[in-house]
């Protein structure tokens, strides 16, 4: 069988372009020729969130799928302790060569950190939250934590505040996080069945005693559910977290699902075990595999139901900054930001803000522009997309480092997780075996969009049986080009 021919379905400027929309004080107009385009996902209830609701999360990377196209978030390191072991977790204070939570390039008092956020707020106007991740637990270091909020909150008040938690100590400080302001919190919850968790958790230390085996892991359990429906009644939203590992939780997780969604959580956010040997964990260490990533997918929609899932998480490390997906922190190591002077400007920002605002608005609108007439079992596909944010098919293939994964149907197109990758652009260098690899990892789907691809992978993907789209323009509306012309067309005669 002949692969399948590269599609252009929009020119591939070296320039960055314009969507050919034209702004007004009072409205955004966006100008599009015909065509099919990606309707808005009403998956995971999504269909009912009042104004107030999106107002919460509408500049939140993590809490809106829509925001993280667009909006950055920092996390600082000032909270060295844990108050429990994770077999899933080893705490690395001065590695840059990792991305995963836990690990930092160095740690930071709450003054320093308030520093790094003015400066960084700055640099990086789109940056609006700034969260407290570790790499230890926030809330058995809360002097450092809350300080460092204090901080922030006085000076740069247009910034969120955020912290996530193992919630052992989280009843105790619900009061404090909202007299601070603090309005989303994410647990990580991996078990509601303490026998689950006996297998995740050696150890928990809770008012200066350590408990081992079941009984840490019971008292972690009740205190993790106080914790949430305290938040609930505070008004803080809350997203959890769990860790999906192959045949420990795997077959758990929709129980974990219900009892969280009963408690009032507003996203659950169910993410790959990471357990490569070479990070020094306990399960990396004794072969523990992290799941697949069909498995994880088949998981994230079996709990979807009536909740709303986070599928964009990056699992970013405890210094994160920049957009999801991406990771300034070696620009602003403490050598470096400690130099820098205080550049927080909140009449700068909001202009920068405004402008993002108008920019998502001409792609939402190029988006229901024209909408599909309903087409009744469609099958769906997936599709692979190279992009540097804003919600466009943006990146070149050869500097990409994950594509985000779409699920389109003749319906709409929906973002449905993303997969890392090794950059194939990497000077001649194992780039062979690199680009197999990228292969496998996007094996599953239909094609591969990008703003351009060079020959030879080009001829490679498709030997692979996967369309090649060259575009520059609105994610969902190419997926839905591309469907439209290579699945619901007709095949010739």
């Amino acid at each position: 069988m002949t692969p399948p021919p590269s599609t252009a379905l929009a020119p591939a400027p070296t320039t960055t372009p314009e969507l050919d929309i034209t702004l007004t004080k009072t409205q955004t107009t966006v100008k599009t020729s015909g065509g099919g385009c990606g309707c808005s996902s009403k998956n995971d209830a999504s269909t009912s969130m009042s104004e107030t609701l999106k107002a919460r999360i509408e500049k939140h990377p993590c809490y809106s799928e829509e925001a993280h196209h667009h909006y950055a978030r920092m996390h600082v390191a000032v909270a060295p302790a844990c108050n429990i072991q994770c077999n899933y977790c080893n705490r690395k204070y001065d590695c840059a060569n990792e991305s995963r939570p836990g690990v930092v390039s160095e740690l930071l008092t709450p003054e320093e950190a308030a520093h790094k956020v003015l400066v960084v707020a700055g640099k990086i106007p789109q940056m609006t939250v700034l969260g407290i991740a570790g790499p230890g637990d926030p809330l058995a270091n809360p002097e450092k934590t809350f300080r460092t909020f204090e901080l922030i909150a006085d000076k740069a008040p247009d910034i969120k505040l955020c912290l996530s938690t193992n919630g052992l100590m989280l009843p105790d400080y619900v009061d404090r996080i909202k007299q601070l302001n603090v309005d989303h919190v994410t647990i990580t919850i991996n078990m509601v069945d303490p026998t689950v968790g006996e297998k995740i958790y050696p150890w928990v230390h809770y008012r200066r005693k350590r408990y081992r085996g079941i009984e840490g892991v019971k008292i972690l359990h009740e205190r993790q559910m106080e914790g949430l429906q305290a938040l609930q009644e505070a008004d803080i939203l809350c997203k959890v977290n769990s860790v999906l590992i192959p045949g420990i939780n795997d077959e758990h997780m929709p129980e974990v699902n219900q009892a969280i969604r009963a408690r009032g959580a507003f996203l659950h956010n169910i993410m790959p075990l990471i357990s490569a040997p070479e990070h020094g964990t306990y399960f990396g260490l004794n072969g523990q595999r992290g799941p697949k990533p069909k498995e994880l997918k088949a998981v994230q929609d079996k709990c979807s139901g009536n909740m709303k899932m986070m599928r964009h998480c990056r699992q970013c490390r405890a210094d994160a900054v920049g957009l999801l997906g991406e990771d300034r922190s070696q620009e602003f190591t403490k050598e470096k930001f400690m130099e820098m002077p205080e550049a927080y400007n909140l009449e700068a920002r909001q202009a920068a803000h405004q402008d993002i605002e108008a920019n998502k608005a001409a792609v939402a609108a190029k988006k229901q522009a024209a909408a599909s007439v309903k087409v009744a079992d469609s099958p769906k596909v997936l599709v692979a997309v190279a992009t540097k944010g804003g919600g466009l098919i943006n990146q070149h293939f050869g500097h990409a480092k994950e594509f985000m994964i779409y699920e389109v149907d003749a319906n709409e197109a929906k973002f449905v997780g993303h997969r890392k990758v090794a950059d194939y652009c990497q000077g001649g260098y194992g780039e062979e075996a690199t680009l197999t690899g990228i292969i496998d990892t996007v094996s599953d789907c239909k094609a591969v969009l990008a703003s351009k691809v060079g020959p030879c992978p080009q001829k490679e993907l498709q030997k692979a049986g996967l369309v090649v789209v060259e575009a520059y323009d609105v994610i969902e509306t190419v997926a839905r080009q591309f469907y439209d012309e290579h699945i619901l067309a007709p095949s010739p005669a």
